[in-house]
């Protein structure tokens, strides 16, 4: 069987600014499945905007887990993903967000009322967790040039 790059959903696209987007925010598995610890299968993180309800309050923190086949393939069915491609990735992060601040469900509903930055910081971090298997990502210092790692969740740009 072939695969492509359109029609596999962990290839999320990387939206605009998304290396500017990607605030610290996902967390280093708690044990390594290597030496018999368990399998973590949830992440945590805190938006760099944060969703903004009918209310008007700001959710920022919230959890992500480990996407199964069933969530890449669902949404290739949807209706809205058929007739734009684009919208897969919302459709897919609606599946996998567990939990968003005080909120009583995340749904697709909620993706794509976010702001572009924090829908750019979801798709990078769904990507390290899924595809990469860590929440690490390398990034170079601008000044130094230096390579270095960061962790993607569970805290805000600039705080240790």
């Amino acid at each position: 069987m072939r695969r492509t790059t359109a029609a596999r959903p962990g290839g999320l696209p990387a939206g605009p600014g998304s290396a500017e987007a990607a605030p610290a925010a996902v967390a280093e598995p708690e044990e390594d499945v290597s030496s018999g610890g368990a399998l973590r299968t949830e992440f945590p993180f805190e938006l760099p905007r944060g969703y903004v309800d009918e209310n008007g309050t700001v959710h920022r923190h919230g959890t992500m887990r480990l996407a199964t086949a069933r969530d890449e393939l669902v949404p290739l069915r949807d209706v809205r993903v058929q007739e734009n491609p684009a919208y897969l990735s919302v459709v897919l992060l609606g599946r996998v967000i567990t939990r968003l601040g005080t909120l009583p469900m995340v749904h697709d509903g909620v993706v794509e009322n976010m702001f572009a930055s924090d829908l750019a910081f979801l798709q990078d971090f769904y990507r390290q967790v899924n595809a990469e298997g860590h929440t690490r990502a390398g990034v170079t210092c601008p000044h130094c040039e230096q390579p270095f790692e960061v962790e993607l969740g569970g805290s805000r740009l600039g705080e240790s």
